[in-house]
Parts: C-alpha cells; structure tokens; sequence
C-alpha cells in the first residue's frame, strides 16, 4: 500500500465493523478494515439477513397451507429446497455487495486477508497467496464475530451434523430434524424446517424454551411449537450423537433422568456461540478472554492500549444490532465526540423470529422483582385486537413490567404475528424514559397490531378495555 497508515483500523465487516468504520469515517478518521472473507461478516452472509429469507419461505409455506381459512383455494403447493437455498444466497450476495459499496461511498479502504495484531499499533495481514502485508494504526478495533459453539463428541461433519452454516444450505429436505438447542437459533430453525414439513425434535438442556425471556412468554411459545408439532424435550441433553452415512443417531437423557435413543436424517448445533479469539495475535498482549469472549470496558477498550472489541467476540447480548451501537459508541469516543455513553444493555431490543415471533427489550417480570422492584404488570392477548383477529393471526400476547411507585417502564415481552417490527416502540419508550402515564396518554392508529401495546399498558393500571 501506498501509506499503510490509519487512524482507525477494524478487523471484520460485519455489522459492528463495517458501521464502526463508516462512523470513523463520517467523524474524519482515515479508516480501514480487513476482511478474510465476504464483507457483511457472519450476520450478512451467513446469519441474520439470509436466515430471514428463509424463514420467509416457510412462513408462505405455512400461509399457503391455511388459504382456505380465507376462501381461497389452489392447487397443490411444493417447495424446491435448492431453489429457496439460491433465493436465501441473492439476498446475501446482494446484502454484501452494498456493504463493498458503502464502503467506497464512506472513503474506507478496503483490505483482503487475515489480520493479526504484531506489536503496538501494528496489524501483520496475510494474504490469500501467503503475501504478509503491515498496516499501522493509531487505533484497531477487533470485530472478530463468533461461531457455533461445539459440544465434545459431538463435533459437525458438515454433512449429517450440522451447524448454522450448513443448515442454511440443505442439500435436500430432511424429513427428521434434532436441534440441539432451543435458544434463538435453534428455533428459527426448527420453526424453518417445521414449517416446510420436518419432524423436528428440540433438546434444551435448560427448563425451558428461549431461556432468556420471560417466563410467560417461553411457556406460550412452548405450546405453539408442540401446538405445531415439534417435540420438545426441555430440562433435557444429548448424551452421545454418532453420525452414519445415512442417519444420527441421538441418545437422549430427559428431565427424569430416563433414556431414550432415536434416528434423525440430521441435527443442528444450536448450543451457543464462541468468538473469534484464535489467531488474531492476543498472546503477549494486555487483552483478557474470558469464556471465549473479549473483555472490554464501557467504552470497548480492552487491556491493550490502542486496543477495543466490539460485537459477538465480547460479552452479551450477542446481536447484531448492539454490535453497530457498540461501534459507533467506539469510534465516537476515540474521536472525542461530545454526548458518548456508554452501552445500557437493558435497552438492547432482542428478537427472534420463529413462528410465533418473540421480541422482548427490559427486564423480565423475575428480574424486576429479583433487582428488588415492586411491579405492576400489564398484559393483553392477540385475541383481543381487531387487526389480529382480521390477519388471522390471534394467538399471542404483549407484557409490560412497570415499576410500581415511579412508573417506570421496566421491561416488554411479546409473542405474536410481527412482534419483531412492534418492540421499537418499547425500545423507544425506554430510550426516553418513558412512565406509565405518557404511554396511557399516547394515541395509538386503529386497527393496528400496536394497540394491543397500549392496551397491556392500560391492563397494568387496571384500565384495560378490549378484554
């Protein structure tokens, strides 16, 4: 390179990254980042945005299925599992080259290869043909990203054992599915495959589904999985798991400590994440990796000077959104921007979007009530809201948790049609630390899936109308 030196250097694309260095940008840094492989990292490429086209077909799948319902009737309907593979990879592909657009448009210099830190300020790149190439900078941003994290004796073959790579890009339709997992990713997946007609098993180690959210919403979302036909084993682990050329074969050990074996045509990983820390010339530096994620402070540096981290290679949540959040919050404060904060990670909005979608941001009521709060809780089901009732989409629900003595909003929990695009109106509500009384007083459109928000705000003061 003709002036191999930047202010700001980041190491990955994906949405930490490649926003972290359009931010550095836009702040007049002279910034760069460095890629192995496609821009966009994981969650363009492989995760976020490609899952979602899939699971986009088998929610047509699911509707297509159900026309009647609606005085509608058609022939008989088929999926063409490489045609929605190829339809999933556009999006990517796409996805990806806007990214390599935004990157010229912002003025970043784009370099290929593996980063590794080398000493102060230094990166050493390896190239695709071993050529090693020195880039300094005043600043490196590690945006490493993560992988699927692999049980022992249960490593993926790539074929029968699958992780979310290869699980987005089926050779053929499995009629039998075991997921390991019943945390986000897993039940995408699960919900995926469903929906286009697997047998699909779920094993969750912990008591019950999507853990992380609240109580009531994991046991609504338990009964529409098994309402669909999943088999769900909660409080539950895959014992051993051996694969053959033509099926996996699974023990499982329930709640009860029974045992069972069964026969799948394939599994899914769904076990968790780990970040990318191999490689990247850690060894020697002040960088501390706990449980195989970067330690960093609240502003993303780590124990290196000149050193930050940002995305799934540090601690939770591990989504994309808060990766973006991290890295302009980053860059903002290396280029002493005024009004920095740091990350609250109780205003992270989480989303996943199996059938029925769950979306939650705040605490759960158990977390209100363990911080020491007293609450009030509002809820209000799908049932009761006209455009539910009119999509067909009835079954579902909108939580609130509100501290009791300040009005506080403390935490919102949906499952439901859409609840994905509603949960930014919490998100919001607790950006602007909103009470009860200015969501009471705000007017919500008629008829919209949003009102059942109001209406489970109303609920909580005992105000409630339409149930």
């Amino acid at each position: 390179m003709a002036d191999p030196s930047f202010d700001v250097v980041i190491v990955g694309t994906g949405p930490g990254g490649y926003v972290a260095a359009i931010r550095a940008s836009q702040l007049g840094l002279k910034t760069a980042v460095v890629e192995r492989e496609r821009l966009g990292g994981i969650c363009l490429n492989w995760g976020c945005i490609p899952t979602k086209a899939l699971l986009r077909v088998s929610e047509l799948r699911h509707t297509l299925g159900r026309l009647t319902d609606f005085g509608i009737t058609v022939g008989d309907v088929s999926v063409d599992i490489e045609k929605v593979v190829t339809y999933s990879r556009k999006v990517a592909d796409q996805l990806s080259r806007g990214v390599a657009y935004l990157m010229k448009k912002n003025g970043v210099t784009v370099i290929e290869g593996h980063a590794r830190l080398a000493g102060s300020g230094t990166l050493e790149v390896t190239k695709e043909d071993g050529a090693v190439e020195t880039v300094l900078a005043r600043h490196i941003i590690l945006a490493t990203g993560a992988r699927a994290r692999v049980l022992p004796g249960m490593e993926p073959d790539g074929e029968m054992i699958w992780t979310y790579k290869e699980a987005m890009v089926p050779p053929s339709h499995p009629a039998s599915l075991l997921v390991i997992g019943a945390g986000a990713i897993g039940m995408e997946f699960a919900s995926f495959y469903a929906d286009l007609g697997s047998a699909v098993t779920v094993v969750e180690i912990l008591p019950r589904v999507l853990p992380v959210e609240d109580e009531e919403i994991s046991a609504a979302a338990l009964k529409a999985f098994e309402a669909q036909g999943m088999t769900i084993h909660t409080g539950a682990r895959v014992t051993s798991l051996e694969a053959s050329g033509v099926a996996v074969q699974a023990a499982i050990e329930a709640a009860d400590g029974k045992a069972q074996d069964a026969t799948f045509d394939r599994a899914i990983l769904a076990a968790g994440i780990v970040g990318n820390v191999e490689d990247i010339g850690l060894e020697g530096t002040g960088v501390v990796v706990e449980k195989g994620h970067i330690q960093t402070d609240p502003w993303m540096a780590t124990g290196e000077p000149g050193v930050y981290a940002i995305g799934d290679v540090t601690g939770p949540p591990w989504l994309a959104h808060k990766a973006s959040h991290e890295g302009v919050l980053c860059v903002e404060k290396i280029a002493g921007a005024d009004g920095v904060h740091p990350l609250d990670t109780s205003r992270v909005p989480a989303c996943t979007y199996c059938r029925p979608q769950v979306a939650s941001v705040g605490l759960t009521e158990a977390a209100a009530k363990d911080a020491g709060h007293s609450v009030r809780v509002g809820r209000f089901p799908f049932i009761g809201n006209g455009k539910a009732i009119a999509l067909g989409e009835p079954e579902g629900m909108v939580k609130t948790v509100f501290d009791e003595t300040t009005g506080e909003l403390l935490g919102a929990h949906m499952i439901g049609t859409e609840v994905t695009e509603l949960i930014q109106g919490y998100t919001v509500a607790r950006s602007l630390e909103c009470t009860e009384a200015d969501l009471v007083e705000t007017i919500f459109p008629h008829p919209t899936l949003s009102e059942a928000m109001h209406e489970s705000v109303l609920d909580a003061y005992g105000r409630v109308i339409h149930i």
